[in-house]
């Protein structure tokens, strides 16, 4: 399933986790649910090892948990699947990058529904936005939900960052002792949490077998109904508009701190001069270049993403800087004469640099492109974007001595 959330890189997007068939409970007793708790609180804290994951500190607001079921290794928690009010305040802030840090929930086992030892077994990040995600879909099943340790980051981000792994699957299955609690050996995992994940070395560091589900959520009704085969559009991941919308304010948002020191460094720069500094030269030249440079993350990081599908090439940086490029021109075209040839040859540089370098950010954001394919393209891309921004400021702060 694909999580419409951001990656820990552009910290973005993506994937998110599935499930498989429902196992049946006959014959086994009805599983104790103890106290309803509003969250993983302190009430958990001598509730055994399972349930002592669940108490740590860094589990966020939100009423998720609402009970406690006996298990062969402990009582353990259980999760609804209503989606509340504070779950969906928080996923608004996690879009405008408002404690992403720490918007995440403990590693550990959870129990959904009324899960037995035939019930299946999914894998998840313990990003709350992921978590949420796959939780509200399955209101219909009895599941256990083994979460990772991925730090708040999701499944696609967190697998090829490594956390999202062999390892981790290992090490997570052991530590809440698995093999106790289900009778079968099955892991059902995210599609885009592969990267990270040999399944065999799973298979022979705890003895559980690797299934991949669907893309998205929504599909995973019909994929546990054909039992658990992808058809080819389960497999199909999309990024449509309303999707890169949804990304846009976190992007917005990262670059306002570095964005107001850089117009900050322009205002000042605007005023030197032959007389070496003037505050009204630095009004009179630095507004527009503030303009512009605004202008330059406004096209990589609004109109890139809208445009993406329609812009030519494939790296994103070439994308930016094409938009940036035509915003450039329409401000020579509408503005030229007052700009005049000293300052629309910086214009001309400047703005491609600049909406090439955002929009380069937002591959962080999206299923298009592979860790080692975002590095590649910093590597080529960044000495060009800081090549022609270095050439558009010096020409710029060097044309004062010539107006």
């Amino acid at each position: 399933m694909k999580e419409q959330t951001r990656c820990g890189c552009g910290e973005t997007p993506a994937p998110e986790p599935l499930s498989s068939p429902p196992g049946p409970n006959c014959g086994q007793a009805d599983p104790v649910v103890r106290e309803p708790l509003s969250c993983c609180g302190s009430a958990g804290t001598a509730r055994g090892t399972a349930t002592v994951e669940a108490t740590r500190e860094g589990t966020p607001p939100g009423i998720f948990i609402d009970g406690w079921m006996d298990t062969p290794v402990g009582p353990l928690p259980r999760v609804t699947t209503r989606i509340m009010t504070r779950d969906v305040l928080g996923r608004w802030k996690m879009r405008w990058g408002i404690g992403r840090s720490g918007y995440r929930i403990s590693p550990g086992l959870y129990a959904l529904g009324r899960p037995g030892a035939d019930s299946i077994v999914l894998v998840t990040a313990n990003y709350k936005m992921t978590f949420d995600a796959l939780r509200s879909e399955l209101d219909w099943i009895d599941a256990w939900i083994l979460v990772l340790e991925t730090y708040g980051v999701n499944v696609w981000c967190a697998a090829g960052k490594g956390t999202f792994g062999t390892e981790e699957i290992v090490r997570r299955v052991k530590a809440v002792r698995l093999e106790e609690v289900v009778d079968h050996r099955r892991l059902v995992l995210p599609q885009l949490g592969a990267p990270g994940v040999s399944a065999h070395e799973v298979g022979r560091g705890c003895g559980f077998s690797v299934v991949y589900g669907p893309v998205y959520a929504r599909d995973i009704k019909s994929f546990l109904e054909a039992g658990m085969n992808a058809t080819p559009r389960m497999r199909r991941v999309e990024f449509p508009v309303l999707e890169r919308i949804a990304l846009m304010p976190v992007e917005i948002v990262g670059s306002i701190k570095p964005a107001a020191w850089a117009m900050l460094g322009l205002y000042l720069a605007a005023g030197i001069g032959p007389g070496f500094f003037s505050p009204s030269a630095a009004w009179e030249r630095g507004g527009p270049a503030v303009i512009m440079f605004l202008e330059g993350i406004l096209g990589g990081a609004v109109l890139t993403p809208l445009l993406l599908p329609w812009l030519p090439g494939k790296a994103f940086s070439s994308k930016g800087a094409i938009v940036g490029g035509v915003l450039a021109g329409l401000a020579v075209l509408l503005f030229g004469k007052s700009l005049g040839a000293v300052h629309a040859f910086p214009v001309l540089l400047a703005l491609p640099a600049i909406s090439s370098f955002v929009a380069m950010n937002f591959t962080g954001a999206t299923p298009f492109t592979s860790p080692s394919g975002v590095e590649k393209e910093m590597r080529r891309a960044m000495p060009v974007q800081a090549a022609l921004a270095s050439i558009a400021i010096i020409t710029w702060v060097g044309g004062a001595f010539f107006l």
